[in-house]
């Protein structure tokens, strides 16, 4: 199974729209610039600066202007078999018939090759078809900052002399002239670079040739936290791969809840009581905060950890239960009953054995999968039981006269947390080492999987019935094949994890 790679896009807010249209498509700043694509004329970014500006300037708002707005989409390494200038006009000229604006765009690749992308500027305003005139119905005066002002003395000095700076716009001439319209307020939502990633995803996967190359876009609304990119010279590149390796932990406690019957909507409650609302609330009082995100994380994986716990004890104690009936349970005699095998009339024709649908013939693979993953989870478990009886024993060594023994069960529970932490990496990586990105994509699969497999195996017993033949099991050569292609799929994948880790920045 191909593993399924998630799509990048990101936007980016433009202070300064023509200094940056100049950085992407200047040959002698650019590297490996390929191609530049643009839907209108540069003077067209110039009177959008100066629009930008203006109106910024009269809504009296703190902070930055924001001229432009930026999109970087990274694309497949096999389309620089694609012609640039084509591949450039196909992917700005699809964004300008969705949204109706006007935009630039640039085709680079980074510098070791690795990654290849677009940079795509485009407008919040669009042309009006006429311009907006407005004509002074009585002289009208501004001051050095351009402010108007209502009278004449208010821009005369003490001599009664104009001061340098001020104007005056004589009654019948035009004091104002907008040939933009105002800011199209859906490119300030949230939705709309979602909707972009969507739309772009989709494109993207119309024209890649090789189905292992396919996007899909981070569902951010799932159960999973989203990995922060690092990127070339980054500043804070040692905070975000600290904040990474949080999110991580997050993932495969997520990945272990899933294998233990946690339901998705409870993971999904932890995850936004104790995540998603708590940073909102404090990002609005107080700014981001790593440190604060990571402890929110820390505690929501405690309380996922707590329900994992739950889960368990109750399925062992199920299963304890279960056992003791059974073995308190006397055998029942059974009557054997004689079956007469049904006789097929001679003029009937037998029917056809029930085939194995593709789904159904994966069955067998994947549950040895998900048997991997329990074992694996059973034993996790048994050590974080191990970890608690050390921690209750370390409470019980107070006073001076146990120091030695306390700091010897010390190290031993620091030996057991490595260990499961090692134990709980391993067992995401199950699943990852068969082309999954994840247990719940697995868990998707091998359900189907099951439910097919269970609809053949009934199929084949009623065919059975109906005519009295034996279905003939899979031969050992079959079951080799089997085994030879779950070695190769895995040495693939193997090989395509080596070569996510060699992408450059973007």
């Amino acid at each position: 199974m191909p593993i399924v790679r998630n799509s990048f896009i990101q936007m980016s807010k433009l202070p300064n729209v023509k200094g940056r249209i100049s950085y992407i498509s200047s040959k002698a700043r650019q590297e490996n610039l390929y191609a530049v694509y643009e839907t209108t004329d540069r003077k067209f970014w110039t009177e959008l600066a100066r629009c930008n500006q203006e109106e910024f300037k009269k809504s009296g708002t703190e902070g930055t202007c924001i001229e432009a707005r930026e999109l970087i989409i990274a694309l497949p390494e096999s389309f620089v078999d694609y012609e640039p200038d084509k591949l450039l006009k196909l992917f700005t000229e699809h964004f300008k018939q969705k949204y109706g604006v006007e935009c630039i765009a640039a085709l680079h690749h980074n510098k070791r090759k690795t990654n290849y992308h677009i940079h795509l500027i485009f407008s919040e305003r669009k042309l009006l078809d006429e311009p907006m005139e407005k004509i002074a119905t009585r002289n009208m005066f501004y001051d050095e900052t351009g402010k108007h002002v209502r009278t004449k003395k208010e821009i005369l000095d003490e001599a009664g002399q104009f001061r340098c700076g001020c104007r005056i716009i004589p009654k019948g001439e035009v004091y104002e002239r907008n040939i933009f319209t105002i800011k199209d307020s859906r490119f300030k939502c949230d939705s709309f670079l979602d909707e972009a990633k969507r739309s772009y995803t989709d494109l993207i996967n119309i024209y890649v040739r090789d189905d292992e190359e396919k996007l899909k876009v981070f569902d951010k609304n799932g159960v999973y936290l989203p990995m922060k990119k690092v990127g070339k010279n980054n500043p804070k590149a040692e905070q975000i791969e600290a904040d990474n390796r949080v999110r991580t932990m997050w993932n495969q406690t997520v990945d272990r809840a899933l294998v233990s019957g946690v339901p998705e909507k409870q993971i999904l409650e932890v995850k936004q009581s104790e995540i998603a609302r708590k940073a909102k609330a404090s990002i609005q009082k107080s700014g981001r905060n790593p440190a604060l995100f990571k402890s929110l994380i820390m505690t929501a994986i405690y309380a996922l950890e707590l329900l994992i716990s739950k889960v368990l004890k109750m399925a062992l104690e199920k299963a304890d239960k279960v056992t003791e009936a059974f073995a308190k349970s006397e055998p029942e005699q059974t009557k054997v009953q004689t079956v007469n095998e049904p006789v097929m009339a001679k003029s009937e024709p037998i029917p056809e054995m029930p085939k194995k649908s593709e789904l159904a013939s994966k069955y067998p693979r994947l549950a040895d999968i998900y048997n991997k993953l329990e074992k694996q989870n059973e034993a996790i478990y048994q050590r974080e039981q191990q970890l608690v009886s050390l921690e209750k024993e370390i409470a019980g060594t107070k006073g001076i006269f146990k120091g030695k023994q306390r700091k010897e069960l010390q190290e031993q529970t620091e030996q057991l947390k490595m260990q499961i932490a090692s134990m709980k990496q391993y067992l995401s990586s199950i699943v990852q080492a068969y082309g999954y990105k994840n247990v719940k994509e697995f868990l998707a699969e091998y359900r189907a999987s099951k439910a097919k497999y269970s609809d053949y195996q009934s199929a084949v017993t009623r065919w059975e019935q109906k005519t009295g033949n034996k279905a003939e099991s899979g031969s050992f050569r079959a079951r080799l094949q089997q085994k030879q292609m779950e070695v190769k799929e895995r040495e693939n994948n193997r090989q395509s994890h080596y070569y996510r880790n060699d992408r450059g920045g973007r």
